[in-house]
C-alpha cells in the first residue's frame, strides 16, 4: 500500500469503503491490532496526563502481567506512540509518557472507553439477556 498525503489522513470510513483495512497484506492491520488490544488501550488511558514508571503503570492498570506490560510498551515504543525515558543512576530509573502521536491517538480512543463506561449497564443487560435465552442454532 502506497501511502499519500491523501491516503495517510483519509478517515477511516474512506479507507474501509476503498477496501485497504480489509486487505489481508496492508501493513495497517498488525498495527490496529496492536493498538486495540485490551493492554495497549488502556496503557493509553493511563498514560493520558503524566509520565509513570513501569511499576506505577502496572498497578494503575489492574490486573496485567509484568510480562504482558512490558510486551505492550515495547510494541507501543516501537510504533511510535509511548516514549521510553532511562535515566542513568543506580538503580536504573525508567518512565513512560505518551509521545506526540500517542496523545493523538489516545484522543481518539478516549471517546470509546467513554462510550464504554456510558453503556455499560446496557451491555451488560444484552450479555444476561443472551446468557439466558434458549439455546441458538447456527
Amino acid at each position: 500500500m502506497k501511502l499519500t498525503t491523501e491516503t495517510a489522513f483519509s478517515p477511516l470510513s474512506e479507507k474501509l469503503r476503498r477496501g485497504e483495512l480489509l486487505d489481508a497484506n496492508c501493513p495497517s492491520r498488525e498495527v490496529l491490532k496492536r493498538l486495540t488490544s485490551r493492554w495497549s488501550l488502556l496503557v493509553l488511558v493511563a498514560l493520558e496526563e503524566e509520565t509513570l514508571r513501569f511499576g506505577e503503570l502496572r498497578r494503575k492498570i489492574g490486573g496485567v502481567s509484568e510480562r504482558m506490560l512490558a510486551q505492550t510498551l515495547r510494541y507501543m515504543e516501537e510504533d511510535g506512540f509511548v516514549e521510553r525515558i532511562a535515566y542513568e543512576v543506580v538503580p536504573p530509573h525508567v518512565e513512560y509518557r505518551l509521545s506526540p502521536l500517542g496523545q493523538q491517538v489516545r484522543g481518539q480512543v478516549a471517546g470509546l472507553a467513554d462510550w464504554i463506561e456510558m453503556n455499560l449497564h446496557q451491555i451488560m443487560d444484552h450479555r444476561r439477556d443472551f446468557a439466558s435465552a434458549p439455546e441458538r442454532e447456527n
